[in-house]
């Protein structure tokens, strides 16, 4: 029986990627990385890109869009790639929208009016985007909770997929579960206190202004092909450090939405995790140590409660536990 992929989610600053890359090298691993920012080149400080290898990192030009579709596409075949050659892949990052495409699916929408992606266009000049934020609302709760008022290109989605076909995005997005869902292991690792994310979100965003962020988002700024309705410029971070160079705000309130963003960010993630089905925990104290585990299907935190991945009696819940007393 194949051993199932490790799917390992969180907030961002949860402390991913460490713990990933200390698996990667216990089991002979290879990480993919599951980031809608990191895809792209030139996103480095402010996508807190890693030193350590992952698959799926810098494969983009900033210009190009790159779908959930996309990535499921490219992470399977990575997946394919990593099994080949008698290694264990390991998905790590906090993209869900990428997440659920490649283990839950999506049910195929029909192709929409482009006109009807105009009529939007013309209401978002005038009224702006977060008035019709507001009228996500009311036609689809669910996918408004996960995207900021401002982020335009997936406020228009979710509108122009209601408009065209009358059903709600969310609604599409809920589909029938792929048929491989069950080869997915998905374990999501988060701080038990939200203090000690926010904490660690504000010393991370530190490290990225004494890093380089504005020059970073300076040489894509003067590029002169890029802009804020690109993906690649919606990041968080990105988009805030533009609007600086842009002579819009200042570098102190540039700092603060960044934070503000930063956190809510985190928010919408924690939203998706808390629905995610046959998820398990791993929550860590102020210091990164893993205090509690909650394993999915089971009363009991015990790791060793689990249904095991392959049959031998070890699954990746007890085989992080393990790396984690050393971590």
């Amino acid at each position: 029986m194949t051993e199932k992929v490790l799917a390992l989610m969180g907030p961002t600053a949860a402390g991913k990627s460490a713990l990933a890359e200390a698996l990667a090298e216990e089991v002979g691993g290879e990480l993919i990385s599951v980031d809608s920012a990191l895809v792209y080149r030139g996103l480095s400080i402010g996508a807190a890109k890693p030193d350590y290898p992952h698959h799926l990192v810098h494969i983009r030009d900033p210009a190009d869009v790159y779908t959930a579709a996309d990535f499921a596409r490219d992470a399977k075949a990575s997946i394919a790639d990593i099994r080949a050659r008698g290694r264990k892949p390991i998905l790590v990052g906090g993209s869900m929208l990428y997440f659920r495409a490649l283990v839950q699916g999506f049910d195929p929408i029909p192709a929409i009016d482009s006109e009807i992606r105009a009529t939007i266009e013309t209401e978002a000049k005038t009224s702006g985007w977060p008035a019709l934020h507001e009228q996500l609302i009311d036609v689809d709760p669910t996918i408004a909770a996960q995207i900021h008022p401002n982020h335009s290109q997936r406020i228009g989605r979710a509108l122009e997929v209601f408009r065209g076909t009358g059903v709600a995005l969310s609604e599409w997005q809920r589909g029938e579960t792929a048929a491989d869902a069950a080869d997915y292991d998905c374990i999501a690792l988060c701080p038990e206190e939200r203090g000690t994310l926010h904490a660690r979100i504000a010393d991370r965003l530190d490290t990225m202004f004494a890093g380089g962020l504005v020059a970073e988002v300076q040489a894509l700024h003067q590029r002169g092909d890029l802009h804020t309705d690109l993906p690649s410029m919606r990041a968080v971070g990105y988009r805030q450090v533009w609007a600086y160079l842009n002579h819009e705000i200042t570098l102190d309130e540039c700092r603060e939405k960044i934070l503000a963003a930063t956190r809510q960010l985190a928010k919408r993630q924690l939203t998706w995790l808390r629905s995610w089905p046959d998820l398990s925990w791993l929550l860590t104290d102020a210091s990164g140590q893993i205090v509690k585990t909650e394993a999915v299907g089971s009363s009991s935190s015990a790791p060793d409660a689990v249904d095991t991945a392959d049959g031998n009696g070890e699954n990746w819940l007890t085989g992080i536990n393990k790396v984690a007393r050393n971590f």
